[in-house]
This record gives C-alpha cells, structure tokens and sequence, in this order.
C-alpha cells in the first residue's frame, strides 16, 4: 500500500483522525437530531460545505443543533421556525446580531461570554465543569466541535476555498492552508491560482 503524499491525502489523514471518516462523503449534513459524532474518530464532528452560511461566517446545523440541544427554551423564544430558511426574519435579525457582536468582540470572547438578543442570553461554549457538577458536566458534553474540509468561504469569488476549518459549537475558530513541500508547493502558488 503506497502513501498518498498529495494535499487530499493529508486532509483525510487529518479529517480521519479527528472524525472517523475522510469528510469527502456527499452523505446527509450532520442533522440537528444527531446527538453524537461518528466512532472512530477524536470525538469531532465531520462538517459539510452545505452547512457554511457565507453570508453570516458560521456553520448553522452545528450552531442551531447546539442552541437547541442546550438552551431549547431560549432558543424557543427566538421564533426561528425553520433555521434554514434564509428570508426568515427572525432567523436572520438573531445571525446578525451574532455576526455583529463577533465583529466588535472577536470569536473568542463571544465563546466565552455569549451574547445577549434582546432579552434573551445565549452561552456559546461550556468550558470545563467542576467534579460533580452534573448539569455542568452535560452542557459541556454538549459543545459540538467540527472540523469541514474544501469550505468555500467567498461571497464574490466562489473559486475560493479553505483546506480545512475547524469550528466550535458553529463558529470558526481554526484555518488551515495546506502545502506539500514534497511537490514544492508554496503559499504563493496558491495564491496565484485564485488570481
């Protein structure tokens, strides 16, 4: 068995590991009933490019499917029938209120702090619970960590796309551009080829 040495073959070396499956498969967007990632993996869920939204920056099944899973009250109260409804205007005032607090505070603070929708509060990650603290235990079981591969982030130019992302309860934390120095490929060929 030879070793795939090219850029695909080291995304599903990474992909595997994290996920337990090459990410590559055309299969059902990680549903918001899926409660957990598929075996084999480091726990991850395997994102799908259908998932990104564009326009607001974020992978909506894995940030609704954490907002339901666990804050369903609030989540309720925001009267997003279908998130996946793009002209749903309460759908679209909650994600940009999100993208616009993002925008001011940066992603790491609004995964620390949340952020407030009028009179409701959304936590966006759970950080490590205190021993025996059940409730707390759960909330952070429930963060859901992903990783998407080939995600075409470009609203104007939709040739261009990320090798991996990595995000966390939706929202992108971690990027990657993968080069093979065994074919001498460089930062600056890729960036040729979107010219």
């Amino acid at each position: 068995m030879t070793t795939d040495t090219t850029e695909k073959g080291l995304e599903d070396l990474i992909m595997r590991h994290l996920t337990g499956t090459d990410g590559r498969s055309p299969g059902p967007v990680a549903g918001v009933a899926e409660s957990a990632p598929a075996s084999g993996g480091s726990g991850w869920f395997a994102g799908h490019p259908a998932a990104y939204d564009r326009e607001y920056a974020l992978d909506l099944e894995h940030l609704f499917a954490f907002l339901m899973a666990t804050q369903p009250d609030s989540y309720a109260k925001l009267g997003i029938g279908d998130y996946r409804d793009k002209k749903g205007m309460a759908r679209q005032k909650f994600l940009a209120r999100l993208q616009g607090e993002i925008g001011r505070r940066g992603t790491i603070d609004v995964l620390r702090n949340g952020i407030r929708h009028g009179p409701l509060s959304f936590d966006l990650f759970y950080g490590t619970p205190s021993p025996g603290n059940d409730k707390a235990i759960a909330l952070n079981q429930a963060n859901r960590f992903s990783i998407t591969r080939q995600l075409h982030y470009s609203l104007d130019q939709t040739r261009r796309a990320l090798d991996l992302c990595q995000f966390i309860n939706g929202l992108p934390v971690i990027t990657f551009e993968l080069k093979n120095s065994l074919t001498k490929q460089t930062v600056d060929d890729a960036i040729a080829q979107y010219r």
